[in-house]
């Protein structure tokens, strides 16, 4: 593979326009690294287009003269997904940001796939509908980065993630052919389901510049709760009751008294610092529903050894409730300089234990872990507050992700639950998937992909 030249750039302004082609030093650099701590690569040159056509268009030249393409949203990502490698053409899609349709007859919209998360739903809420998938980075983060990473988030137990919600997608293939998969029909079975080979594929497979999304009509109705807990253990055994009584609610999250006390440190909320965990529980729907569901959850929540339920009284309260799940990787990051925000998700009967062992890791190793999450589908996001100039103290987090990562595996459960892999998590998903799997995957690389030119050496090496 070759590095970006100056030939290169010149050919690149004349595809688009001088400014939208960046080669200094300093132009290049805030695009040398995503939102994962410790990884920073300098790449040979960032380009923005602005339609699908000029995204081929600069695959095209790339793929002649066999510079790798590393595609880039807004840098949210946590797992190194979009951190460049050394000389290579970034091609930054954030400019990519018109919302093209909102069919309300057919529930979808349409969108470039540079379009911030809530806008997406901000304007659905204008008519009455609701874009559910709700990454924490969803005020900065963009759709096709969503799409591409497969996101999840906060509503994710009741309503699913992102994949529940592409109906179609545009897509640059490695060979510059742009192409449109899916469409707005609700069943359709025409053939392989293409367009889900590129959701989470992380762009490996081809490069996502538009988007057509599913829409729900709005909630009527929501209520908040907050329940605090002396024992993790009675906040794991909350989840399963309330799973158990065929309640479903949009949010089950949870803080351990790290993040909580991180959390009231950083947002002044009002939490108390003292409890061991912290349950955010929302419900929405009909009204009547609602306060049903509400009321057995808060009961449960008591019968299940919760200190206190907090209510809130109206939306606002139950935002400013919320608030403290929505803030605690802000939070945790003010502390060191260095936030390793994990990603491992276990069958929400080994979450109790699974939590335990994050904290008897740590204490081992002698690093500072706070631990949140989805208590609700099991996804835990152990967060190591560290400094990466400290090498002794990074081997030491490193040794206690790995036991981490084992304890996951032994358990049944994944490296990654919304994530994704990139570089961060790409040495332990062959454990993961055994060969079988994992040889599948490589395999359609190499047919779709055969240069190995869009983002190489992402969860797997060729």
């Amino acid at each position: 593979m070759n590095p970006v030249t100056p030939a290169h750039a010149d050919s690149l302004r004349a595809l688009l326009s001088p400014d939208r082609v960046l080669t200094s030093d300093e132009d290049i650099l805030p695009y040398s690294f995503d939102g994962t701590a410790a990884l920073k690569v300098k790449p040979g040159a960032v380009v923005f287009p602005k339609t699908s056509e000029e995204v081929a268009a600069c695959v095209k030249l790339a793929r002649e003269a066999d510079i790798p393409v590393v595609t880039r949203g807004s840098g949210t990502g946590l797992s190194g997904g979009s951190v460049p490698i050394l000389g290579c053409l970034v091609i930054c899609l954030t400019q990519m940001d018109q919302i093209l349709e909102l069919d309300e007859k057919n529930l979808t919209l349409k969108a470039q796939c540079g379009v911030i998360t809530k806008e997406i739903d901000d304007l659905a809420a204008k008519s009455g509908l609701f874009y559910p998938p709700d990454p924490g980075s969803m005020k900065i983060s963009t759709i096709g980065g969503n799409v591409a990473e497969n996101s999840g988030g906060l509503r994710g137990l009741k309503y699913g993630v992102t994949r529940d919600y592409v109906m179609g997608v545009q897509v640059v293939l490695p060979d510059g052919t742009l192409t449109w998969l899916g469409n707005k029909c609700v069943k359709d079975v025409a053939g392989y389901s293409m367009k889900d080979l590129f959701i989470g594929s992380e762009g490996t497979l081809g490069i996502i510049t538009e988007v057509l999304i599913k829409l729900l009509p709005r909630p009527q109705s929501r209520k908040t709760l907050l329940a605090l807990y002396d024992r993790m253990e009675a906040a794991a055994e909350t989840i399963s009751a309330i799973i158990a009584a065929k309640i479903i609610p949009c949010t089950l999250e949870f803080l351990d008294r790290t993040t909580v006390q991180c959390v009231e440190d950083y947002a002044k909320i009002g939490l108390p610092t003292d409890v061991e965990a912290l349950v955010l529980m929302e419900t929405d729907g009909h009204p009547a529903v609602v306060r049903e569901e509400a009321e057995q959850m808060m009961q449960l929540a008591r019968a299940h050894g919760a200190r206190d339920v907090l209510v809130a009284a109206d939306e606002a309260e139950g935002a400013r409730l919320a608030s403290a799940r929505r803030n605690a990787f802000s939070a945790l990051a003010r502390v060191m300089p260095t936030t390793i925000l994990e990603d491992v998700t276990v069958p929400r009967t080994e979450l109790a234990h699974m939590v335990g062992f994050i904290r008897a890791c740590a204490e081992r190793h002698q690093v500072r872990v706070g631990t949140f999450g989805h208590l609700g589908d099991g996804n835990l996001h152990p967060t190591f507050l560290t400094n990466e100039r400290d090498h002794e103290e990074m081997h030491r987090v490193e040794a206690a992700l790995e036991e981490i990562v084992n304890e996951t595996l032994r358990l049944g459960g994944t490296v990654t639950g919304e994530h994704g892999v990139g570089l961060a998590k790409k040495a332990f998903v062959r454990r993961q998937l055994g060969e079988g799997s994992y040889e599948l995957m490589r395999s359609i690389k190499r047919a779709l992909d055969p240069q190995s030119l869009l983002n190489p050496g992402k969860i797997f090496d060729l």
